[in-house]
């Protein structure tokens, strides 16, 4: 198992950007295994393996937070999406991103975005995605646990901004007789044992002592979050349908929008970790 962190000082404070009431909206939330998306207006219409066609059999263009291929990503949103949305007209995009996945993640999403003629491309960290929808109280330290398929990740939201964060390539989709499903539960608990180690203020464990709050599709799995309780010795906090918790989230930031980002095409300088 391989734990990778980004230093705390590495990690920006994350506010909330102004958007636009009148533009059309589009969230999306794209991981390895699956691709979320959400319309404004009209709610989820997506939720579809993450995979494209090139004419040489499948191929899967996102693997363990990392968009390995962009011009597949486009060519993917581009057939899911491209007849979805409203022939005239530039919406702004909200995109998820996997809070480690550094400015290449973000970098290569906006490229793969363009095909969408967004009028404005904007990223959010998946952490923060989720402690939106969950209704959160982000004026308290919160512990975000987000387990998908290919990649989990534990992080530190302090006042809603990321303070520190772990992460594992490892998730529901590896699970099998090599690796099962406690071993999840293992990893969860060493990133968050690392956390609490290396905190050098009682932030982490103010976090933990109200209870991670759980997302992805392995909030789902008892066998994991039973083996994470057993570990931990804390309540556990599954969001509702923690599986598309990260796109409903984005999806609240295009609910809230109110008027345009100050710079069109890119994130305002708060959107994301630098």
């Amino acid at each position: 198992m391989t734990l990778l962190r980004r230093p705390r000082a590495a990690l920006s404070r994350h506010r909330p950007w102004p958007l636009c009431r009148q533009c059309g909206g589009v969230a999306l939330d794209m991981g390895s295994a699956r691709t979320r998306a959400w319309v404004a207006g009209r709610g989820m219409i997506l939720d579809v393996p993450t995979v494209t066609f090139p004419g040489t059999g499948a191929v899967y263009p996102i693997q363990r937070g990392s968009i390995v291929d962009t011009e597949g990503t486009a060519r993917m949103l581009d057939r899911l999406l491209g007849h979805r949305l409203p022939r005239f007209g530039r919406p702004v995009v909200v995109v998820t991103a996997p809070v480690l996945g550094g400015p290449a993640y973000r970098s290569e999403a906006r490229t793969a975005v363009e095909v969408l003629r967004p009028r404005t491309v904007l990223t959010v960290p998946s952490a923060r995605a989720v402690a939106l929808a969950a209704g959160a109280d982000l004026s308290r330290p919160l512990l975000v646990m987000d387990i998908g398929a290919h990649l989990t990740e534990v992080v530190l939201l302090v006042d809603g901004a990321v303070f520190d964060a772990r992460r594992t390539a490892l998730g529901t989709g590896d699970i099998d007789d090599a690796t099962p499903s406690a071993r999840i539960g293992e990893a969860l608990a060493d990133m968050t044992t690392s956390m609490l180690r290396q905190d050098e203020t009682s932030l982490t464990v103010d976090a933990l002592g109200r209870g991670p709050l759980l997302a992805g599709g392995g909030a789902l799995r008892p066998e994991i979050t039973c083996r994470l309780a057993d570990l931990l010795h804390v309540p556990l906090r599954a969001v509702p349908a923690p599986h598309t918790a990260a796109v409903r989230g984005a999806a609240r930031l295009l609910e809230a929008a109110h008027s345009h980002p100050p710079t069109t095409g890119t994130d305002p300088p708060s959107a994301h970790p630098h």
